[in-house]
């Protein structure tokens, strides 16, 4: 365990629920998450912090995708498929990692959080509708190479708002409504998350005691957040989503530019 303060380690388990809810419900708990534990772990390095995010979100995401699993119509056997892929491609990320900066995360997350307020915003029936007939071949084929390859990529080298990515993807590749996706994106992210994870652990880049830790209440986190999605639908799955974008780019743009 680091040597950090009862104060902060309570922070840190508090960040871990929260973005425990957040990912289960639409995505994006990492970037909540990520930033708790670089401000929280100021002399730890950039990919050390990123593999112990990684045990973190793990967790919560694993919950989250049982609980999905057990009570929505999810094909499970597409998500492996494209889960498979995501591994593969956040191990070639987590390999990459040790090359990125602190400095170099900020304004990258702010851009494509940016991006993804105004795909919502401008597409306000995006992902409402009742979900479609399955996704023909070429479809599938793309979301594997997508969201697998391409998201699974991202996930390792930097992390935060994979699950969003994930759920905006897959709705708009497979035609699924919010929750099926969020329920979709959660198996992949547990891919993702495992792929990233083995590579950080044979670097040496985790804090075991302190993930196991905030693990707990992201486990928690996680499980709410699925069970209130299900209930609630996906019109409160897409207004936690612009609520989470705009609160984080003010945030990191605080941090950035404040």
């Amino acid at each position: 365990m680091p040597d950090i303060s009862t104060t902060l380690l309570i922070v840190l388990c508090l960040a871990a629920a929260a973005a425990g809810w957040i990912d289960a419900v639409v995505g994006g708990g990492g970037l909540l998450l990520l930033p708790a534990l670089l401000l929280g772990l100021p002399q730890a390095h950039p990919a050390t912090v990123l593999g112990t995010n990684k045990a973190v979100a793990i967790v919560g995401t694993t919950g989250a995708a049982v609980t999905y699993a057990r009570k929505a119509p999810v094909d499970v056997k597409l998500a492996v498929r494209i889960g498979l892929a995501a591994v593969a491609g956040s191990m070639g990320g987590a390999l990459l990692a040790d090359g990125i900066s602190k400095d170099a995360m900020r304004p990258l997350i702010m851009a494509v959080l940016l991006l993804v307020g105004a795909f919502v915003v401008f597409k306000p029936a995006f992902g409402t509708a009742p979900a479609a007939a399955p996704a023909g071949r070429q479809r599938v084929l793309l979301a594997i190479g997508l969201a697998g390859l391409g998201i699974g990529f991202y996930d390792g080298l930097i992390g935060p708002g994979t699950g969003t990515f994930l759920v905006l993807a897959l709705t708009a590749l497979l035609h699924l409504d919010l929750v099926n996706a969020s329920a979709t994106a959660k198996i992949v992210n547990v891919c993702t998350n495992a792929g990233a994870l083995v590579m950080f652990a044979y670097q040496g880049r985790v804090l075991w005691q302190l993930a196991a830790l905030m693990a707990a209440f992201n486990l928690a986190g996680g499980m709410v957040g699925a069970r209130m999605a299900l209930k609630k639908g996906s019109g409160f799955v897409r207004g936690v989503l612009l609520a989470v974008v705009a609160a984080l780019v003010l945030k990191l743009g605080f941090e950035q530019f404040g």
